[in-house]
């Protein structure tokens, strides 16, 4: 059973915690008690002994232990009587360091302090009282940790960025990103093989600073991470690297692995990159990209270029079948009272991924009329019912109620009656059933 928040939003009545503190207590070490390579059971066996001060019966052997005559502590049958314990018992022995760096007692945590020099192991903790709340305390575990070889902070680098989000942690973050800077290659390239997000970001971050990436590993990380961040660091460094002989431009490859990324924004940066690298005309089959990003990059640089993307997109639209975004792209650029006439014409196209970008384009150019793009409610493709809907949702309100009403009965497709509901809440007619009623 779990009780109430503890220390730092941790459960004081956490089982693993509590556990961990005992067998400490008990003789273990660290590491036969608990992970030792997670920051948070770290964090947890903190909080834990700090949570133990109101419950010693737990942290101090029982009687008849070897070398522990008698009672060392009161019972909770003494405690609830009023008990100090018993008058034979020996004097309460002192805990051990791991438990003594999380003492309740700022004094007791400042003198366990010098345990460290001596136990490598206990270097977490030492991290920890970095950011302690008691000055005293905070300021001799800073000393003592700045006192480490730089590249000792890199195992510790995933408990240093979780302390980094308390209100005294920055110093520990600090001397970490000034070892990541000076430190050898190779522990920084280890911590990007980190399972931990901030970690792993953080070390790449340092990579590119240091130039230890490629530019085709960071095209190439970028086109397959799946951290939009991380895509966006690699593929900005990607394209910043001059290409080989010292050119202005980014290298051909990097910018070909990038243009074939997954994700738009890596696309995106691809195309932006070919104004750079004087390719302009090569950014035109990025107009009619699935993405509205890359198709904006794509415009942007072919009128960098001198060219006009619009006459493409209108020749596009007379066989839309080929590129089916160019009616997206077309409603991005065009002109209202010319174009809108040819995007309501493909909205009877007989693909959907056609009448989808179509229904996307109208909302482009603010074309959308209510009584054309409500039968659109009954296509037989989701993906543009949603998108017809989302263009009805501003003028929700003028649509029959019935009409709605009855699109939402369970024989309808699921799409159709998740759409008939969105637009009824957007109409403010949205109606729960009652109690026992379906």
């Amino acid at each position: 059973m779990r009780g109430v928040a503890g220390v730092d939003g941790w459960d004081c009545w956490d089982g693993e915690a509590v556990r961990a503190v005992v067998r400490v207590c008990e003789g273990a070490t660290p590491a036969e008690a608990f992970d030792t390579a997670s920051a948070d059971a770290w964090l947890a066996f903190d909080a834990g002994v700090r949570c133990m001060d109101d419950r010693p019966w737990l942290t101090h052997a029982p009687a008849g232990s070897p070398g522990r005559p008698g009672r060392s502590a009161p019972t909770l049958l003494d405690r609830l009587r009023g008990r100090r314990g018993s008058p034979l018992a020996s004097p309460v022995p002192p805990p051990p360091p791991a438990v003594a760096l999380c003492h309740p007692d700022g004094r007791v945590r400042e003198a366990a302090l010098e345990a460290v020099r001596s136990a490598p192991e206990l270097r977490p903790l030492l991290v920890v009282r970095c950011a302690d709340w008691a000055t005293p305390v905070r300021e001799r575990a800073r000393t003592l940790l700045a006192e480490l070889p730089g590249d000792a902070l890199f195992p510790l680098a995933e408990l240093v960025l979780r302390l980094a989000r308390r209100e005294r942690g920055g110093f520990a973050r600090a001397l970490l990103e000034a070892a990541l800077r000076e430190g050898p290659a190779a522990g920084v390239l280890a911590l990007t093989a980190r399972q931990d997000r901030a970690t792993y970001r953080l070390a790449y971050r340092i990579a590119v600073e240091r130039g230890l990436l490629t530019p085709m590993e960071l095209a190439a990380l970028a086109a397959t991470s799946g951290d939009v961040t991380l895509q966006d660091l690699c593929a900005d460094a990607a394209v910043a690297v001059r290409a080989e002989g010292g050119g202005p431009a980014p290298d051909p490859a990097v910018l070909d692995r990038l243009l074939t990324a997954r994700s738009p924004r890596v696309r995106s940066a691809g195309v932006t990159a070919l104004r750079r690298a004087g390719r302009c005309r090569d950014a035109e089959p990025y107009l009619a990209d699935r993405s509205a990003l890359v198709r904006a990059c794509a415009r942007y640089v072919l009128r960098q270029g001198g060219d006009d993307p619009l006459p493409r997109y209108r020749a596009w639209c007379a066989e839309a079948a080929g590129r089916p975004a160019a009616a997206a792209g077309l409603g991005e650029c065009g002109d209202r009272a010319v174009d809108a006439a040819r995007l309501w014409a493909l909205l009877e196209h007989p693909s959907p991924a056609v009448r989808l970008h179509a229904v996307t384009g109208l909302r482009a150019l603010d074309a959308v009329v209510r009584e054309r793009l409500t039968p659109l409610l009954d296509d037989p493709s989701p993906a543009v019912v949603r998108a017809a809907t989302r263009a009805l949702l501003p003028d929700a309100a003028g649509i029959p109620e019935p009409l709605l009403r009855e699109r939402t009965a369970p024989d309808r497709p699921r799409a159709v009656r998740v759409a008939a509901e969105r637009l009824l809440r957007a109409a403010g007619r949205h109606r729960r059933p009652g109690p026992g009623r379906p």
